[in-house]
């Protein structure tokens, strides 16, 4: 079954030579939470760029709902919110009106009461008359997100949602895009908070220079590339590894006290009962035993300095 966005062999270089976009393929599932992760530079708002409009590109497709972009760009564009990274409001109006200019922006006849259902999911109908400029950080971006969704789109983008916005703010934001992923609207996001896609997103994409090197469920990635550490606190302190101990990603503390030991979750066998068998063969006593997986951010890492790769 295609996806609500279908992008085929997409490839963006600009007049200087540079390469944002490099042979790009990637279907985008409908009411899926899609996390775009990269360094910066990697070519994440090029391609959310080119999907909404914005850009053009130098060669390849994209078709949003069946639309394409290209050919059909008044359809593709009706079902597309976005919210940008920077703030733009109109400082001296007021929120309502801002959300009612953008539907109108987009040929969509007057609806206050679809208006006022979008202020009040976003908990900014108490605030409806409210000069923009007068609102917090974290309450002018849910107005960016109210004017995205005036027209009812199908897919939302949001580029940095929670750029600036503090820990208190940045949680309420996450209940936001939950909330709109339920009401059967796909989500797109770019992020550096490498939190915020394991938190939220159903798929992660990571994009390096200007490639798709991966997109996977979190549990794939976590799977296929998350390394587990089994962590042994001991009864007392060794002065050395005992030979009759020593193996591969097995080290013991500056200390003494507790070993650590690197397996593969996949592996057939992960070699911790016979590490835990040569402990008591050594004599060695055991206090505690937990463990401890990749995260996020350390699998990342380890992605844009790999040679580029996709998974389906």
């Amino acid at each position: 079954m295609s996806g609500i966005i279908e992008i085929e062999n997409l490839s963006k270089q600009y007049g200087s030579g540079t390469r944002a976009l490099d042979d790009v393929s990637l279907s985008i599932r409908e009411g899926e939470i899609l996390a775009l992760l990269g360094p910066n530079g990697a070519g994440k708002t090029t391609l959310i760029s080119i999907i909404c409009g914005l850009v053009v590109p130098t060669s390849g497709t994209v078709r949003v709902g069946g639309h394409d972009i290209r050919t059909d760009w008044r359809a593709a564009r009706r079902l597309i919110g976005l919210v940008p990274q920077e703030i733009a409001l109109e400082p001296f109006e007021s929120v309502i009106d801002s959300v009612r200019y953008t539907r109108a922006l987009y040929g969509e006849p007057p609806d206050d009461a679809h208006v006022e259902a979008v202020l009040r999911s976003l908990a900014l109908w108490g605030k409806r008359d409210a000069a923009t400029r007068e609102l917090s950080g974290g309450m002018k971006r849910r107005v960016l997100i109210a004017k995205a969704l005036s027209h009812r789109p199908k897919v939302l983008f949001l580029d940095e949602p929670t750029a600036g916005v503090d820990v208190v703010l940045r949680r309420e934001m996450w209940d936001v895009v939950r909330d709109l992923r339920r009401s059967g609207v796909t989500i797109i996001l770019t992020t550096h908070y490498l939190e915020e896609a394991e938190e939220m997103a159903d798929r992660i994409g990571v994009i390096d220079k200007g490639k798709l090197a991966l997109i996977q469920t979190k549990a794939e990635m976590m799977g296929e590339f998350g390394r587990k550490t089994l962590v042994i606190e001991l009864d007392t302190a060794l002065p050395a590894l005992p030979a009759g101990l020593a193996r591969p990603g097995l080290a013991l503390s500056d200390d003494g006290a507790s070993l650590a030991y690197d397996y593969d979750t996949k592996a057939e066998r992960t070699g911790i009962a016979r590490l835990l068998g040569d402990l008591a063969q050594n004599g060695v006593g055991v206090r505690d035993i937990s463990t401890t997986q990749s995260s996020l951010e350390e699998i990342f890492m380890n992605l844009v300095s790999e040679t580029p790769r996709v998974s389906a």
